[in-house]
């Protein structure tokens, strides 16, 4: 509110007449203040009462400022100070403060009983009575109309309350219930101005706001003064009589835990001493006292529990005004530290703190217009609920906008933050320090809970941020791990040692980090964040512990893989009685090896004993799950093999050297010799024999497919009596059978029909004409033999013609092609045909005639190709029928 003195028109406008003389450009001040005052209240104050009849030629000019309502409020005496006056604007409430002297006062109360909320903030903050705590002190004055109550309170305190005009008669001055702050005395001491009583203005039956304003005064002073006249003393109908026992009456309406001091001031004091005059007036009290109506509680209960009653007398302010003075001067002293000790207003139980001074009597004289009964303890404690919610709920909100904890957030939110706890801390220390600061005076056990509910709503604004950092200290921790533990393991160092070293070192870490993020305020704990991150590592090391066994796994199975699978091969290719024998020592040998190793490798893994076995236990089934493969697929191409074998000792003698035939060899013995070998391979790949286990396979082999008899027994039931009409073996697992008694047996039907036909070769091996076909040509073809001899070029061409079908026939293999059948040699010749005469074409300019013995060197390759084309990936029975077919 903008409230102009009488000094520069431009900014304050005042002095009137004055200023009208003065400034003639006033109306340009006025557009200037209306455009920076616009929508707001103008207090104009005249520094004489004369001159408020001027003051209403301003009405017109400042109806821009709302509807006008125009007071008078002559503000200080005119005897001692200049007399002011003033207009104001929609305004119901005024604060009036003195320039010159410091002072500030406002109408706490009107006379309808109307609480000005607005009036009394506005003077609390200029005052600054917010700032003094429990260090302040209340007084009022009670009294008759017009015994100079607030002449007495401006000398003696240096207030600015509006004092009666003895010129112009006595009336009232004082309506309802004014406050000012005193002048010049501390701690900061506060002065209640009430409405006299005894008025005529609300004449005899309205004494209901006397009483209403006596409740209040007693309720919220530490020193009530009791105004009264000294002729008044004796007399049984005097006018502080009805005072007094209004006092004392709603005295009994209030459970106040303190006393209060009553201070009787004796006005207009005569020659009779104060010494005789004070006995009297106790005496006069004490029948007041004991006349009022009580509580059974306190029937029997003495004045001085309840007051401190001090007596003062002064001489008359109009006929001994220097003596007068003197005594307020005097009197003044006695208000000086009031409230130490002893003062008059020693007594400090219940006070209420000065931050909460308007709400607590707003709320008091709520009650009190209410007609309800004052406990001022219970209200104590709601004013201190209420102003401690206040406060709590301003702090909150300053730290939500505080810019240290907004940067240190986004700090969070960025990435991890070195000692975020202690910075955290800090602010939210600050903030509960404020808080603590300014509620410090209200009642103990409202003021911890609520701060304990402020630290409760901080400590859950602030948990998020919390839980962020630990976050990334968590996620740091783990990454560190994972980068320190993988480059031990590059290294070489030890799995499991490895793995406890970095744990230990990076859970170390993590305490120390968390200890550093830790807030004083909270007793967070931070276990589920450790046993999160204990988690994380844990299933991190499995993993790689996983992998890493993964690995050494593999790397052992192909080991295993390569050792045993090429001389398997190798051994059942040239089956034998020993084969099996050699196959288990050299599956025994390196799977001894290979679990050795395995077994040394997994020891740094630190994994239990019975994962350990189960490693091993796979690792050796392993081993042996490569033999049975590789027994299965040498198995699917024994029909080949047979072939093989056969044509292996049917072309070559005992000495492994090409057989020369002329004639003279028993054809019969040497296929016999051959198909026993053959038989001797299949029995062989009939089963595993990777035990100690014997069978009679092999006898029962022959006697089935190379006893002569067997043709005649052919002829008989099979059910009765062929061994080989079954799908398992005597005595034989099907887990170690590799060809069953009935594969044998069409493997052995389809081999001995395609090696009828080399037999049938052999026998019918001379290739040469008879001699009379020989005879015939010679004379047929005399012609053409002597063109030959009369033409050489002939010979060159034929010549050329032989060396080409040499080498094709070389080259070709055609005897090896049909030695397995015509449609299976016409098929291999048709599809090597055009590859073998490019070839030839290509090196016939570079070696000329070819020699026979260099094309010898790998006499079947296409034969050992279209076998294993046609066999391979077929069980033997399919392959058996296809061959057949």
């Amino acid at each position: 509110m903008p409230i102009f003195y009488g000094v520069d028109p431009c900014h304050v406008i005042g002095e009137v007449a004055v200023q009208f003389e003065k400034h003639e450009g006033f109306r340009n001040c006025l557009y200037l203040s209306k455009s920076r005052f616009k929508n707001q209240k103008v207090l104009l104050v005249a520094d004489h009462v004369y001159k408020l009849e001027q003051l209403d030629v301003l009405v017109e000019d400042f109806n821009c400022f709302g509807p006008v309502r125009k007071v008078y409020v002559p503000l200080l005496p005119y005897n001692h100070y200049t007399r002011q006056a003033a207009v104001y604007f929609s305004w119901d409430k005024v604060c009036l403060r003195d320039k010159s002297e410091g002072t500030c006062s406002v109408q706490l109360i009107d006379g309808d009983g109307i609480y000005n909320v607005s009036g009394i903030d506005h003077f609390i903050k200029e005052v600054k009575l917010g700032e003094c705590g429990l260090s302040y002190a209340v007084v009022s004055i009670m009294g008759p109309q017009s015994s100079g109550k607030s002449t007495l309170l401006n000398n003696l305190f240096g207030t600015n309350f509006m004092e009666m005009d003895a010129f112009k008669g006595r009336s009232q001055t004082t309506k309802g219930i004014w406050l000012a702050r005193c002048a010049g005395i501390e701690p900061c001491t506060l002065v209640m101005d009430l409405e006299g009583t005894d008025g005529r203005e609300r004449g005899e039956d309205d004494t209901a706001f006397e009483k209403q304003s006596a409740l209040f005064a007693l309720a919220i002073s530490d020193i009530v003064l009791i105004n009264m006249w000294c002729h008044d003393i004796g007399r049984e109908q005097a006018a502080n009589k009805p005072l007094l026992k209004t006092v004392f009456q709603v005295m009994m309406r209030l459970f106040s835990p303190r006393k209060t001091t009553m201070l009787f001031v004796i006005r207009d004091k005569t020659r009779t001493p104060l010494e005789n005059l004070e006995p009297v007036l106790r005496e006069d009290i004490q029948k007041i006292w004991d006349s009022v109506p009580k509580p059974e509680a306190h029937k029997e209960t003495p004045m001085s529990d309840f007051f401190n009653v001090e007596v003062v007398a002064l001489s008359s302010y109009e006929e001994k005004e220097e003596q007068f003075k003197e005594q307020v001067a005097s009197l003044r002293q006695r208000f000086m530290h009031s409230i130490a000790p002893g003062g008059l207003a020693g007594d400090r139980r219940g006070v209420i703190p000065a931050s909460g001074f308007s709400f607590s009597a707003d709320q008091i004289w709520r009650v009190i217009k209410e007609n309800k009964d004052l406990d001022l303890p219970a209200h104590k404690v709601m004013v201190a609920t209420v102003r401690c919610e206040e406060i709590s709920n301003e702090k909150f909100a300053h730290f939500i906008t505080n810019e240290d904890w907004r940067k240190l957030d986004e700090e969070v939110q960025a990435g991890p933050v070195s000692g975020f706890g202690k910075r955290l801390s800090s602010i939210l220390g600050s903030c509960l320090t404020e808080y603590d600061g300014e509620a410090t005076f209200f009642d103990e056990g409202v003021r911890s809970s609520k701060r304990h509910q402020l630290e409760e709503k901080l400590l859950q604004l602030v948990n998020p941020a919390f839980q962020d950092v630990l976050g990334h200290i968590r996620w740091g921790m783990l990454e560190k791990f994972k980068a320190s533990f993988d480059k031990a393991l590059e290294i070489g160092e030890g799995f499991s040692s490895a793995s406890t070293t970095w744990l230990k070192t990076c859970m170390s870490q993590f305490d120390e980090e968390c200890a550093g993020a830790i807030i004083e305020q909270a007793n967070w704990d931070t276990t589920k964040i450790r046993d999160k991150l204990v988690r994380d590592i844990e299933a991190h090391v499995s993993s790689v512990r996983t992998s890493k066994l993964s690995e050494l796994t593999n790397q052992y199975e192909t080991k295993l893989h390569q050792a045993l699978s090429e001389p398997v091969e190798a051994l059942l290719e040239g089956a034998s009685d020993q084969t099996w024998k050699a196959v288990k020592k050299l599956h025994g040998r390196e799977t001894e090896s290979a679990v050795s190793g395995f077994s040394s490798a997994l020891a740094c893994f630190d994994i239990e004993e019975e994962i350990r076995d189960k490693m091993v236990k796979s690792l050796q089934d392993y081993s042996r799950g490569v033999i049975e493969s590789k027994a299965k697929e040498e198995a699917g191409r024994v029909l080949m093999r047979m072939k093989d074998r056969f044509a292996t000792i049917f072309s070559n003698d005992a000495d492994s050297m090409p057989r020369v035939w002329t004639g003279k060899e028993d054809l019969r013995a040497i296929t016999k010799a051959a198909r026993s070998a053959s038989l001797k391979l299949l029995s062989v790949m009939a089963v595993m024999r990777l035990g100690d286990e014997t069978d009679n396979i092999e006898k029962t082999l022959a006697v089935a497919l190379l006893d002569p008899t067997n043709n005649e027994t052919s002829k008989k039931s099979i059910t009765t009596s062929d061994a080989l009409a079954s799908s398992t073996w005597d005595e034989v697992p099907s887990s170690r059978t590799l060809i069953t008694p009935v594969q044998c047996k069409s493997i052995w039907r389809q081999f001995k029909t395609e090696t009828e036909y080399t037999e049938a070769n052999k026998r019918g091996s001379n290739w040469l004409p008879p001699p009379w076909a020989i005879f015939a040509l010679i004379i047929l073809g005399f012609n053409e033999f002597m063109t030959l001899l009369r033409n050489p070029l002939y010979l060159g061409v034929l010549f050329v013609g032989f060396l080409l079908l040499k080498a094709l026939w070389t080259q070709l293999d055609i005897p090896g092609e049909f030695r397995n059948g015509a449609l299976p040699g016409l098929i291999s010749i048709s599809a090597k045909f055009v590859p073998t005469i490019m070839n030839l074409v290509k090196n016939l300019a570079e070696q000329g005639e070819a020699p026979p013995a260099a094309n010898r060197e790998n006499p079947r390759p296409s034969n050992n190709t279209s076998s294993n084309a046609s066999s391979s990936d077929k069980p033997p029975e399919h392959k058996s029928a296809s061959k057949t077919d």
